[in-house]
């Protein structure tokens, strides 16, 4: 129902994005999108590239007065570091001569990806596989965060280990504290430790991870279905935010921590929706929101585990492509640590991701459509109690 392509590489003239299958008559502007650029951008370890960027999306097609046409919208987010890089990216062929890089990185796209396409230079999948390519995925995400709050759907992240260092973990998050901090954690003595540790690891030339959590208030109950693997909105999220760069493992919900409790502990007793105002509610939500491959209108919850950047100052030893000799690995302008920012990145793969689940349920080729079936599903599942049989009245 909803997809996203993106194209461009880390020092080409920019990065391109199209998103196909978004209704009419959304509204939308491009500092909308630019928020979650910005924000993207920000955070306690990040490189010097960041200096040089200061991204925007310009909107190109699919939009007219403000709003969404129905067709697909297209968006062109400029790199201003392409001027630097006009002859080694050249579309056109150089009589200069280019060195290429042969240096192999460990933990990087370098050595498959020249095994993969038989290239001599890992200049072509470094520029690809760079985690530049995650700015056009906030982009994207950022029409499908607007999509979502039509239906008062909210979408945020926070960080919650980075260097070992973990958040204590409360039962609301402050999210004016997270997006003060400079590595989004709203545990003011954690996050101390956490800028700490990305300060120690710059000084000795090398990087840390974390974790993040991604929380979905708003979620009607019934997105995904049970009925086959890949309709399952557990395995959507968990793809979509396993893709993204650094990205080594993804929880919903209580996750690995339910391996050590008994049955009786792990799962949420149902409460009647006499005692909640009609809804359908939880007394816990170790479930992280999803049962049997849908939502069940909880609060979604998702963690992911960043592993630390592997490019590092002080490379590790790797083999020369060229030579098979043992060398240090090449290392390229980079990161310290991005936990704060691939959180943000997480918010804008599982706002696309539920975005095409809500587009999936309820139709639509106009937002006013979407809301009338949406709004018709609402009524049906928690106006009465107890629910009558499949097309009774």
């Amino acid at each position: 129902m909803l997809r996203f392509l993106t194209a461009g590489e880390s020092h080409g003239k920019g990065l391109v994005i199209v998103v196909e299958g978004m209704v009419a008559g959304l509204p939308l502007d491009e500092e909308y999108i630019a928020r979650d650029l910005r924000r993207r951008q920000g955070g306690h370890g990040r490189g010097e590239r960041m200096k040089i960027e200061k991204d925007h999306a310009e909107i190109i097609s699919g939009v007219r007065h403000g709003k969404t046409m129905g067709s697909p919208i297209a968006l062109l987010v400029p790199n201003r570091d392409w001027d630097n890089w006009k002859t080694v990216m050249s579309v056109c062929p150089v009589d200069e001569v280019i060195e290429p890089l042969t240096d192999l990185r460990p933990g990087h796209a370098d050595l498959p990806g020249v095994l993969k396409y038989n290239l001599t230079d890992i200049r072509p999948v470094l520029e690809r596989s760079s985690a530049r390519e995650t700015t056009a995925r906030v982009a994207a995400g950022g029409i499908a965060r607007r999509f979502l709050r039509e239906f008062e759907i909210d979408v945020r992240s926070h960080t919650v280990a980075i260097g070992g260092h973990r958040a204590l973990k409360g039962a609301l998050v402050d999210w004016d504290k997270v997006e003060s901090s400079p590595v989004r954690c709203a545990d003011d003595g954690a996050a101390k430790k956490m800028v700490a540790a990305i300060d120690e690891a710059r000084a000795a030339g090398n990087t840390v991870g974390g974790i993040f959590e991604v929380i979905v208030s708003g979620a009607p109950a019934g997105l995904g279905s049970h009925v086959h693997w890949d309709r399952r909105i557990s395995g959507r999220l968990a793809q979509a935010v396993m893709s993204i760069n650094a990205v080594k493992g993804v929880e919903i919900g209580d996750g690995f921590a339910l391996a050590g409790v008994m049955g009786s502990e792990a799962h949420d007793v149902i409460e009647p929706p006499s005692q909640n105002k009609g809804a359908w509610r939880r007394r816990t939500n170790h479930a992280g929101g999803i049962e049997g491959g849908m939502t069940n209108g909880e609060a979604i919850v998702l963690r992911a585990v960043v592993k630390p950047i592997a490019t590092m100052t002080n490379p590790l030893p790797s083999v020369n492509l060229a030579t098979g000799k043992v060398v240090k690995a090449h290392y390229e302008r980079s990161d310290i640590c991005i936990v704060p920012a691939a959180g943000v990145v997480g918010e804008a793969m599982v706002a696309l991701a539920l975005a095409d689940a809500m587009l999936e349920k309820f139709g639509g080729d106009h937002l006013w459509e979407t809301r009338r079936n949406y709004d018709e599903y609402l009524k049906a599942v928690s106006s009465r109690f107890p629910l009558p049989f499949a097309g009774e009245d």
